[in-house]
């Protein structure tokens, strides 16, 4: 199990099939991307906030899966309001917003081992077509475990940019967080190449 993903509990979420979640967050993401609808999205949103309610968490789990997006968030917005519309604006940020909670809530409720195990059941019938499935699994773990490490990685700056006084420089939290990003990555890739 991955640190700062999986939340033990008892709800019928925390019950059920990583295979189901995955699935139901696969059809979930289908119908919000392939229907242009800002009710239909604000509903995805209030879907996934439910969702929260039932799995048993109080809102700050929900807006901790949220928090380090939300600058990236109003970036698209103001982007898609000044050149597409408010309307677009809003769909965008409604579906990704929807898609990013009701993700965390599947991370949330689901063990890391189950979920990889519910992937390589899934693509083992790929294998005669070529697809590594270890290697599948391998990315998808990483993937993963980079998700708490990246929200870490971003608070962390933001401190040392409020200490520093430039609390308004998206500068100086940008560029931080992709150098220690891009080597924490170099790090891992080193570690899976000298392990073969």
């Amino acid at each position: 199990m991955i640190s700062g993903l999986y939340l033990a509990g008892t709800s019928p979420l925390h019950r059920a099939g990583a295979g189901q979640k995955l699935l139901a967050l696969i059809g979930f993401g289908t119908v919000l991307l392939s229907l242009p609808s800002v009710v239909l999205a604000a509903v995805g949103l209030a879907v996934a906030l439910i969702g929260y309610k039932v799995a048993g968490f109080p809102w700050r789990i929900a807006y901790r899966q949220i928090r380090a997006m939300l600058l990236f968030l109003a970036f698209l917005f103001a982007a898609q309001v000044w050149l597409v519309s408010l309307e677009a604006a809003a769909l965008l940020a409604l579906r990704f917003s929807a898609l990013i909670l009701s993700a965390g809530l599947v991370t949330l409720t689901t063990r890391t081992s189950d979920l990889v195990a519910a992937l390589e059941t899934a693509l083992r019938p790929f294998e005669r077509f070529g697809v590594h499935v270890e290697k599948v699994s391998l990315a998808i773990s990483l993937t993963l475990r980079f998700i708490p490490l990246v929200a870490q990685v971003v608070e962390d700056v933001k401190e040392a940019r409020a200490a520093r006084g430039r609390e308004r420089s998206m500068i100086a939290l940008a560029v931080p967080v992709i150098i220690r990003l891009l080597k924490t990555a170099d790090a891992i890739a080193e570690a899976i190449e000298a392990r073969s």
